[in-house]
C-alpha cells in the first residue's frame, strides 16, 4: 500500500503541473483501500485515470489489483470515479483457487489463513507444479508466491 499511496502521490503532482488540467478541478485522493478521482468532464478523468495507472505501473503495482467504478456525476456538474484497490484474496477467489489446486491431483495441503492461502508440500517439485498451474490460469486478481520456509 505504500507503494499505492507513493503513486497517487506522484499522480497528483503530475495532474496539478500538467497543462492540459489546468482549470479542470482535476483531483485525486486516497482514504485506505480507496482513491477518488473528481474533474469537470468525463475525458479529463479518463486522463487522470490514466496517469495514475501509469504511475502505479511504474511502481510495480499490479493494475489487477484496481477496481474501477462506474463514472458518476457529482457537485457542480462534475463527474468523480472510485478506484478500490485489492489487498488479498477473497474468500470466493480462495475457494476457487483451492478448488482448482484439488482438481491437480497433486499432495499439497491448502489453508486459508485470512486474506492469504497457504499451500505446502513435502515435494519441491509438487510445490512447483502447483504454482505453474496457478500462473497459467487467470484468476482475475494480482497474485505473489512468498516462500516462507527458514
Amino acid at each position: 500500500m505504500a507503494e499505492v499511496t507513493n503513486a497517487v502521490d506522484q499522480a497528483r503532482r503530475e495532474i496539478l503541473t500538467r497543462f492540459d488540467f489546468k482549470g479542470t478541478g482535476t483531483s485525486i485522493s486516497q482514504d485506505e483501500d480507496l482513491i477518488e478521482l473528481r474533474s469537470s468532464t468525463e475525458d479529463r478523468l479518463g486522463a487522470a485515470l490514466e496517469v495514475l495507472k501509469e504511475k502505479l505501473v511504474r511502481r510495480e503495482v499490479p493494475l489487477k489489483a484496481l477496481s474501477e467504478g462506474p463514472v458518476l456525476p457529482a457537485a457542480r456538474g462534475t463527474v468523480k470515479q472510485s478506484v478500490h484497490v485489492m489487498r488479498g484474496i477473497s474468500e470466493e477467489k480462495a475457494k476457487e483457487i483451492v478448488r482448482f489446486v484439488r482438481g491437480l491431483q497433486v499432495k499439497v495441503q491448502l489453508q486459508v489463513q485470512g486474506d492469504q492461502l497457504r499451500i505446502t508440500g513435502r515435494k519441491k517439485d509438487d510445490l512447483q507444479a502447483v504454482m505453474r498451474a496457478i500462473r497459467e490460469r487467470d484468476f482475475g486478481i494480482p497474485l505473489r508466491f512468498v516462500n516462507l520456509r527458514p
